[in-house]
């Protein structure tokens, strides 16, 4: 504790004696222990609750927005990943589009509906050079160039011109990302809270998928409205539909509930499937440029039953760039199957949440039909277990909270089977090991896949490549 605060304890814990001088300084008014008075504690604080998307927005690196480069990789990472997914659910053969188009400030501009304007007072802004620093610039990058001159002359290694850095962010760079799937589609009604609305989604059964939080595609949005206050486009059409679903919407953030521009059904003339999602963010090609390109060709690496076109569209014609990573096979992984619960990986919130769910009245009926590997015969044995406070007949809604800590407690220590692990995808040693000699061409490939295992009654399956050489490999 301080023992500079009035009245403060010692170590010992015994109040230690005012001096005279502090004495003196209250009575008098004088020294630091004034007469005036604290400001008084407010007598209540008002509770306040942000909502999922209010939250994501302000901690959006939790989901892999820390900044405009990141932002771009992680937007065109989830709208694969989701179009993956897409099209493996239906077991149809992925095809992928993927284009990033660059817009200059002033087409930025130009679509939100602002004037340019020149600067005024250019001292203002951040990358403003005085005349005496230039001077400065200019006398030192001529030095640069006399002592490489000396260098080449003497035959010694000559160093790039070092480029010139800013102050500043400088300005920023938006890009329209567009991926379009030939997937199953969005049902029409679903597609603004599909999109509009954060940790909502399709993929909360326990089975195998790349997507799982209902974040990704919504967390783009987010960034957009962050980033650029554009909506997101979607169009999307499921198999037999003989219209197109258009949506333009925006989030509110505050309410994390859709803002809906646009929803309506157009002709599909072409009988196409799939969706295709467009949106215009902050981002910066020139850092992850490297980091982008990696990641299409890992994803081309092990899914060589998909096919991948990557765009890079940009006002200056040499920057541009198309990429086609083409399908080698037919063979897809199995679709996950959708399982239940092993009871080694359950916990007392989610027995509970099981028990509230389900439609079977008594104890036996809940056992066998809720949880994966319990038999009529092993939930007998342990309801026998359990104690004389339970039956096969004792209804599920019945069972008090110390009941539910019991259950809880035998799962745990009990013996189960290890579940089939037909809930996951793996992609399998022949795509794995087609995909690397695919991409990579080496002199030599071994490839391995486990058996399944299981890790506190949650299946895996260990899926490794090892390559040595090849194409465009550094050693």
């Amino acid at each position: 504790m301080d023992d500079s605060s009035d009245g403060g304890a010692t170590a010992g814990g015994t109040k230690k004696k005012p001096s005279a001088a502090a004495a003196k300084g209250k009575a008098t008014g004088k020294g630091k222990a004034t007469s005036k008075a604290a400001p008084k504690a407010k007598e209540s604080s008002l509770l306040k609750q942000k909502s999922p998307a209010e939250f994501f927005a302000e901690n959006k690196n939790i989901a892999g927005f820390d900044n405009p480069g990141k932002s771009l990789y992680t937007t065109m990472r989830e709208l694969v990943e989701n179009a993956l997914d897409s099209a493996e659910s239906i077991s149809e053969l992925p095809d992928i589009e993927i284009t990033i188009e660059e817009i200059t400030k002033s087409k930025f501009n130009t679509m939100i509906g602002l004037v340019d304007r020149e600067r005024v007072d250019e001292a203002l802004y951040d990358d403003f050079e005085s005349s005496k620093a230039r001077e400065k610039r200019l006398a030192k990058e001529a030095r640069f160039q006399e002592t490489q001159a000396k260098n080449a002359a003497l035959g010694k290694k000559v160093k790039d011109t070092p480029a010139a850095r800013g102050k500043g962010r400088g300005e920023a760079s938006f890009f329209r990302v567009t991926c379009k799937d030939n997937g199953r589609g969005m049902p029409h009604e679903d597609i603004p809270n599909m999109f509009g609305r954060v940790l909502s989604g399709t993929k909360y059964g326990l089975r195998q998928t790349r997507g799982k939080f209902g974040l990704g595609a919504k967390m783009a949005l987010i960034w957009s409205k962050m980033s650029t206050g554009l909506p997101i486009d979607i169009k999307s059409s499921m198999k037999g539909q003989d219209y197109i679903t258009f949506c333009r919407l925006d989030i509110d953030i505050h309410k994390n509930v859709p803002h809906i521009h646009l929803h309506e059904k157009r002709e599909n003339n072409d009988h196409w499937h799939g969706a295709e999602i467009q949106v215009i963010i902050e981002g910066n090609w020139t850092t992850h440029r490297s980091r982008i390109l990696h990641y299409m060709r890992q994803m081309a690496v092990i899914t060589p039953y998909a096919q991948f076109l990557f765009r890079f569209l940009s006002d200056a014609a040499e920057k541009n760039l198309t990429i086609k990573f083409t399908r080698r096979t037919d063979v897809m992984p199995p679709v996950p199957l959708l399982t239940k619960h092993h009871p080694s990986a359950v916990d007392l919130l989610l027995i509970k949440r099981l028990i509230t769910d389900t439609t079977k009245p008594n104890l036996l009926q809940f056992l066998q039909h809720e949880f994966v590997n319990i038999s009529k015969a092993h939930a007998d044995r342990l309801i026998g277990e359990m104690g004389p406070d339970f039956s096969a007949k004792t209804t599920v809604n019945s069972l008090t909270s110390q009941q539910l800590v019991r259950i809880h407690q035998l799962f745990r220590q009990a013996k189960f089977d290890d579940p089939s692990g037909n809930c996951l995808s793996p992609a399998g040693e022949y795509n794995l090991r087609l995909g690397i000699i695919k991409e990579l061409h080496p002199d030599l490939v071994a490839t391995h896949a486990s058996s399944p295992q299981v890790f506190e009654g949650h299946p895996f399956i260990v899926e490794a490549g090892v390559s040595i050489g090849g194409k465009d490999v550094k050693q």
